[in-house]
């Protein structure tokens, strides 16, 4: 009963974080389950069977909170079903010993790139036009196989980059790679069930997974408009890099002086990016701060136009098509 508690309670924080930054509910539940000694393959397939509920109920909260893009997600969702469908194929064919570092490398790899993402400044500028399928789809592809395969990884991959295309609202980028992760759950489930049987899913760790996260799901939604995705970003890619780097290490054998200064270099990493996104968070916030405060210039009115108001002169052109002085 304690370990189906913390079980649900691990399934309750992934909830949250993945609401908040659009990724990382299967790292974190995997990452736990690998250190518990979980296949990697049992892992991996009782999160994603999880994530069918945990996913449905962030997409309707999600939904609910306007932050989905439907188009996005209808033509993202069926290519990384196939993605998944495939990579859990693959995982269910692997032996446990082989495995277990081909998964703590992609959760390791994926927990270096989420300190990198968040220790810069995150881009939240965008621009016109519309994402496009020749674009989605790859990306669908890859993310649902790097999912199936590491037991996580949909929102690492596809979050970013839809965030970095500039062309969608964080809050809806967010919002449509919850959704859409409610498919590629469910065809990583088939998956799993085909390579692994029934069997192959731990029902007890499934069930309070999946109760943890019900409950964060519609909190999650409406933390993602005032929780820093810097911070949080920063500090969970720390953790899955430093617990997936103890089974890689052990698969290297590496002994004596070695493993521990591994691990000070790396929790020197985590350090130094936590540092970082805490300089970048604010200079984001003192520069949204200065545009606040900034005054505010008409439509199409010139710089000299807006200078002369300051001192309550009114170019003659102006003038004479009754534009009002600006205050």
């Amino acid at each position: 009963m304690r370990k189906l508690l913390v079980l649900a309670l691990v399934g309750l924080v992934a909830q949250l974080i993945d609401g908040s930054l659009g990724m990382a509910y299967g790292l974190t539940s995997s990452t736990l389950l690998l250190v518990a000694g979980v296949a990697p393959a049992a892992a991996s397939a009782s999160v994603h069977l999880a994530e069918i509920g945990t996913t449905l109920a962030a997409g309707v909260a999600h939904w609910r909170f306007g932050n989905v893009d439907w188009r996005v997600v209808t033509r993202i969702a069926l290519p990384g079903a196939v993605g998944a469908f495939a990579g859990a194929t693959v995982l269910s064919s692997i032996s446990t010993e082989a495995a277990a570092p081909w998964m703590a490398g992609i959760l390791f790899t994926l927990g270096a790139y989420l300190l990198i993402r968040f220790a810069r400044p995150l881009r939240t500028d965008r621009v016109g036009g519309r994402l496009r399928g020749r674009f989605l789809g790859p990306l669908g592809l890859v993310a649902g196989f790097v999912d199936a395969t590491g037991g996580g990884g949909w929102g690492p991959v596809a979050t970013p980059a839809l965030l970095v295309s500039g062309r969608m609202e964080p809050r809806k980028v967010i919002g449509s790679v919850d959704t859409a992760e409610f498919v590629v759950a469910g065809a990583a489930s088939i998956g799993f069930l085909i390579g692994l049987g029934s069997e192959g899913f731990l029902l007890p760790t499934v069930a309070a997974l999946l109760i943890g996260g019900l409950i964060a799901a519609p909190l999650a939604a409406w933390l993602v408009r005032i929780v820093p995705a810097q911070l949080l970003g920063a500090a969970v890619g720390g953790v899955i890099v430093l617990t997936n780097a103890r089974t890689l290490i052990r698969s290297a054998e590496l002994d004596g002086p070695a493993r521990p200064a591994l691990y000070a270099l790396l929790a020197a990493g985590w350090l130094a990016a936590l540092v970082l996104a805490v300089r970048a968070l604010r200079r984001t916030r003192r520069a949204r701060a200065e545009a606040a405060a900034a005054p505010a210039v008409a439509v199409g009115v010139p710089a000299e136009a807006s200078d002369a108001a300051s001192v309550g002169e009114v170019p003659a052109d102006l003038a004479a098509t009754g534009t009002p002085t600006p205050r």
